[in-house]
């Protein structure tokens, strides 16, 4: 017969194990109960890049895949989206809950992100950004399910360091990532649309310890709508939502 105090721990397990994990409705499998947090790169620089566009269109699919857990893509337990860029430093900004994008279609969520986040801003502050995402984890006690932190970004910082330029090994360093460190068990850092040079900076020069990091350069972003099968619903488009599982979604190590 189980005792008082290993009944009380089984059934502590039992919901942990249930907020952490879900069901694909596809496979049956089980999924694990992931929390979002996607940043938007509104500065010059990434509008310059000549990625922003397609970012918002590869944002709205990416999104309206995990909400529906389409193919193996993770359904959330909590989704925040937020922009990157300010018109000053430390600039907070509102992030938007997964309230605003439930029950939306991609052509809905595209139109929404167009909305909320045009590229009217003079600088990008990656810091005000990872700052807030703290803040909310703790704030709303989220340290329970793994987090996934994903900004669509060309990934150089505006920030310069001594006078120094905006871009170099310095302003790399600059980057703090400290308060994301032991936020929970699982923490990964995925930048899309960066430069081959801007990722390697960041896997070089941005101080990290436990976080994962992962980074997909522009060039091989541009080619995930070439995934989509026309005539098909979004439900059966297998060969977009396993490229994206395979080449954002890809779980790197720590």
């Amino acid at each position: 017969m189980m005792q008082p105090r290993t009944v009380v721990l089984a059934l502590v397990a039992a919901t942990s194990l249930a907020v952490s994990v879900g069901c694909n409705p596809q496979s049956g499998e089980p999924q694990p109960r992931v929390t979002f947090f996607v940043g938007v790169d509104t500065s010059g620089s990434f509008r310059s890049s000549g990625s922003y566009d397609d970012s918002l269109k590869f944002l709205a699919h990416y999104i309206y895949g995990h909400l529906n857990a389409l193919g193996d893509l993770a359904p959330p337990r909590e989704l925040f989206v937020a922009p990157l860029g300010g018109n000053d430093f430390d600039e907070p900004k509102a992030f938007h809950p997964i309230h605003d994008f439930a029950g939306k279609n991609v052509t809905e969520i595209e139109a929404d992100l167009r909305e909320w986040y045009g590229p009217s801003d003079s600088l990008t502050d990656f810091n005000a950004f990872f700052s807030q995402v703290e803040r909310i984890v703790k704030e709303r006690n989220l340290v329970l399910a793994p987090i996934e932190v994903v900004v669509v970004t060309d990934g150089v910082p505006d920030l310069s360091v001594g006078g120094g330029k905006a871009g170099s090994p310095a302003s790399y360093q600059e980057i703090d990532l400290s308060g994301l460190e032991y936020l929970s068990r699982r923490l990964t850092l995925r930048l899309a649309y960066t430069s081959p040079t801007a990722g390697e900076n960041w896997r070089r020069y941005v101080p990290r310890q436990r976080i994962r990091f992962w980074a997909v350069e522009a060039e091989i972003m541009e080619s995930w709508s070439e995934q989509i099968e026309p005539g098909l619903p979004l439900a059966a488009q297998e060969r977009l939502w396993k490229w994206i599982g395979d080449n954002v979604d890809y779980r790197t190590r720590s």
